[in-house]
């Protein structure tokens, strides 16, 4: 029998993470948030340490952020106006003259249970007769009249989720076909271009957000590489004694995110102090017109959506800026 045979190997136990953190191959995950945490804290004090650099930065990003969050909500604000200019969309639906009246109040009770409509209100003939009469001028003409020549009228509003175009005209053609209806009309024109000007309006939201966010990732960028190049000797020592490019990049990614948090929060203070300036006038305006409308500010979902979405600019800006110019650090 060979010796291999009499002492036989014991297989190698599979390395896990704990024996992998005591043998200092896999980091401890308390001792590695607590150094992210201890960089985010020491990134934040050195912006702290250059306060007039720091607000100026701030201040160009929450400028730049300011103008797309303004314009959107300016856009939601517009929405909700429409809303009640398509309430004031009505159809028409002038019915056969045999159609009886009780048939006519039973389509218009029928027409006034769907979901996608609001209101359906019938108009008989004989008040539409004297709603003509006092208005047109020509009470003597209509009296020389036989027989009432107008038909009963169902006027049709639809439901505010209903209101855009396409699901009125599609609302239309299927009214058309209706049992009892002999016309119906509907004056679309001006919601087309209602539309129509909102969707330009937000697609031209769209492209000057794309560009400020450009703008953003290159002044954070631009900050970020002056930073870089004051600190030339840090880094130089730093990687002489051992330090890994993760180590020294990462508190000018905290640095980057950073000014993008805080120029998300300048953003949100200067929007918000523009809608409280224009809030009073446009008011009065809408009492004047004898609406209740008053400006929106930016809800939770927005500032939320601000305030991440400039620390994530903040973010890819100083990135970008530290792995192109951290490489070229070299210690001699």
């Amino acid at each position: 029998m060979s010796r291999s045979t009499r002492h036989p190997v014991p297989p190698r136990r599979p390395a896990t993470a704990k024996r992998l953190r005591r043998l200092g191959a896999w980091p401890d995950p308390r001792v590695y948030l607590l150094r992210h945490a201890e960089v985010l804290l020491s990134s934040l004090g050195r912006l702290w340490r250059n306060p007039v650099a720091s607000l100026m930065t701030v201040a160009v990003i929450g400028i730049a952020l300011a103008l797309p969050t303004g314009l959107h909500l300016l856009l939601e604000n517009a929405r909700l106006l429409s809303g009640g200019w398509d309430g004031s969309t009505q159809v028409s639906l002038f019915l056969r003259r045999e159609v009886p009246e009780a048939e006519s109040q039973r389509l218009a009770r029928a027409l006034g249970e769907r979901p996608e409509i609001a209101e359906s209100t019938l108009i008989p003939r004989a008040e539409a007769l004297e709603e003509f009469r006092a208005l047109s001028g020509f009470g003597g003409a209509l009296d020389a009249l036989e027989e009432n020549p107008l038909p009963d009228v169902i006027v049709v509003r639809p439901a505010p989720g209903h209101a855009a175009p396409e699901e009125v005209e599609a609302l239309v053609t299927e009214l058309r076909v209706t049992p009892g209806v002999e016309h119906a009309r509907l004056d679309m024109q001006w919601v087309k271009r209602l539309y129509a000007l909102m969707e330009i309006v937000r697609r031209g939201v769209e492209v000057v957000a794309v560009l400020l966010g450009l703008a953003v990732l290159l002044v954070v960028g631009n900050t970020i590489r002056l930073d870089i190049q004051n600190r030339r000797r840090e880094i130089e020592v730093a990687k002489l004694i051992g330090a890994t490019d993760a180590f020294i990049r990462r508190p000018f990614l905290y640095s980057g995110a950073w000014y993008g948090l805080f120029g998300g929060v300048a953003a949100w203070l200067l929007v918000s102090m523009a809608l409280w300036a224009t809030g009073g006038p446009v008011q009065q305006l809408a009492l004047l017109y004898q609406s209740q409308f008053r400006l929106v500010a930016a809800d939770a979902p927005t500032v939320l959506a601000l305030l991440v979405g400039g620390a994530l600019l903040g973010l890819l800006g100083s990135w970008l800026a530290v792995g192109r110019h951290l490489r070229a650090i070299e210690p001699s």
